[in-house]
């Protein structure tokens, strides 16, 4: 029994690793197209960017990459810091990633931003490191 526990907790951190290094990725590499594929397609994704990018509505996957899309072109990606160990375990299939995004726009003024990713788990996901969907967004200024 122990062994199937151990198991358990081991594929979950895994996945959860893997959610973590997907966004991260797709930050680091300012590119929206990693991003997609993690975006809810059942529901709207709430994203609210405070400014610099001043953003808050609700968007269907497409629009989330468009607007990723904008904003890694205004601005460059200079550090972004997911932290696992902050990862809040999933209820209901819910969980919740924090990370520290800092960034800088073309004159090379930097932003520090705070984000937290709210996810969803999507029980008919095709393989297991794409059972995690983005349903929200929010960031704040540090």
């Amino acid at each position: 029994m122990f062994q199937l526990g151990s198991v358990l907790l081991s594929l979950y951190l895994s996945f959860n690793a893997s959610i973590a290094a997907n966004i991260e990725k797709a930050f680091l590499q300012n590119n929206p197209k990693l991003l997609y594929p993690l975006f809810a397609t059942a529901q709207p994704i709430h994203i609210s960017l405070p400014p610099p990018i001043s953003f808050s509505d609700q968007l269907t996957g497409e629009q989330a990459y468009f607007l990723f899309q904008r904003t890694f072109r205004t601005y460059t990606t200079f550090e972004f810091f997911p932290d696992t160990a902050a990862l809040r375990s999933p209820e209901k299939g819910r969980a919740i990633l924090q990370a520290r995004w800092s960034f800088l726009n073309k004159s090379k003024t930097q932003y520090v931003f705070q984000v937290f990713f709210f996810l969803r788990s999507d029980p008919e996901a095709a393989t297991p490191g794409e059972r995690w969907k983005i349903t929200e967004i929010k960031a704040e200024k540090i």
